[in-house]
């Protein structure tokens, strides 16, 4: 859809880094100790379109995160699950040292790569079962794989197949208060709804509920985080939906953007703030109980944004290779090429 004004640049291009910005990003590298409190960089062997913060082991320093792989074909493609070592605090580190304790040096490692088909879109893990993980494909089909503890156990594909889709898509969300409730939205410009718990472990499920009223692509879906019955969804036709779950139709449908709507988050810590991120390289905050116009419009960015995640009073948003985060304006430049999803580590969420 196009109004006629103008738009925002394309990203920057996916070309291999010129030897310039290698030299810029060496600089970078070298100074990045005293730019921020910590940075760990690790090279995955193919591009992920998707990174979620898992809950942590029972470690103390143990973090995960889940990832998949985009090979265009040219491998095999992967679910996979990070190890994530991080630094001690500092009086425990202190202590640590006091006692002579080992203290490990921060990484990144593989634990899980699980067998995928296709390119995994997205990947999002149950909040009750943070193992149980959901992935859109390249396909129609969303996967839902059943990882154990992560911890290694051999996989050969996804657990169980979901249908209901005529089209690929990137939207996805598990109901965070009902268990196994899962939320999908794709090109095919409709939203699903499975029910997990009621597939009696059946390894092909048909969507529980069909929600139709965009009139282009859906791109992203979210659920409400204090109201089990309510989510919302964008998508190319430049629109913010608000549904409920009792009805067949949106309770509130607005013009949020004038370009496509990309990415939709709603705020942890106050039920009624969302923000909506657009191609026309703005993001919008709004109030669910006056959508008709924004509180606020961010537009710092020049290119197409693709996520923005919310978090208390400060969000973040991706764009080409630039991570934002708002509301104190630090800016991230440490890619060459385009950022697709970013995620807040639960464990530090508020704090």
């Amino acid at each position: 859809m196009d109004d006629g004004s103008s738009s925002p640049a394309s990203p920057p291009s996916t070309a291999a880094p010129s030897a310039a910005e290698m030299e810029e990003y060496g600089n970078w590298k070298k100074n990045a100790a005293v730019l921020y409190d910590l940075v760990i960089s690790h090279p995955l062997e193919w591009p992920s379109l998707t990174v979620q913060w898992l809950p942590s082991k029972s470690s103390t320093r143990g973090h995960r995160l889940v990832v998949g792989t985009h090979t265009s074909d040219q491998a095999p493609n992967s679910l996979m699950v990070l190890d994530a070592v991080l630094p001690l605090p500092p009086r425990l580190a202190a202590a640590a040292a006091a006692s002579g304790g080992a203290v490990p040096a921060p990484s990144v490692s593989v634990s899980l790569a699980a067998p995928h088909r296709g390119e995994v879109n997205r990947a999002r893990c149950m909040p009750q079962r943070p193992f149980t993980v959901a992935t859109k494909t390249c396909l129609d089909e969303v996967h839902v794989y059943h990882l154990g503890d992560g911890d290694g156990s051999e996989k050969s594909g996804a657990d169980v197949v979901l249908r209901g889709h005529d089209a690929e898509g990137y939207g996805l969300a598990w109901s965070p208060m009902k268990e196994g409730w899962l939320l999908s939205g794709s090109y095919d410009k409709k939203i699903c709804l499975w029910d997990l718990a009621s597939g009696s472990g059946a390894p092909v499920l048909d969507a529980h509920q069909v929600f139709e009223a965009h009139e282009d692509l859906v791109e992203d879906v979210a659920w409400h985080l204090k109201d089990d019955n309510i989510f919302g969804s964008v998508g190319d036709d430049c629109k913010l939906m608000m549904w409920d779950l009792r009805t067949n139709k949106p309770e509130q449908s607005i013009a949020a953007h004038q370009k496509e709507v990309n990415s939709l988050s709603f705020n942890p810590f106050n039920e009624w703030i969302l923000a909506t991120a657009s191609g026309d390289a703005t993001v919008k905050l709004f109030d669910m109980r006056k959508l008709s116009r924004s509180l606020h419009t961010f537009d710092s960015h020049e290119y197409v944004i693709f996520v923005c995640a919310l978090c208390a009073s400060v969000f973040i948003s991706s764009v080409g290779n630039l991570i934002t985060a708002y509301m104190q304006s630090f800016y991230f430049t440490l890619w060459f090429d385009i950022v697709f999803n970013t995620h807040w580590e639960p464990k530090y969420v508020g704090k």
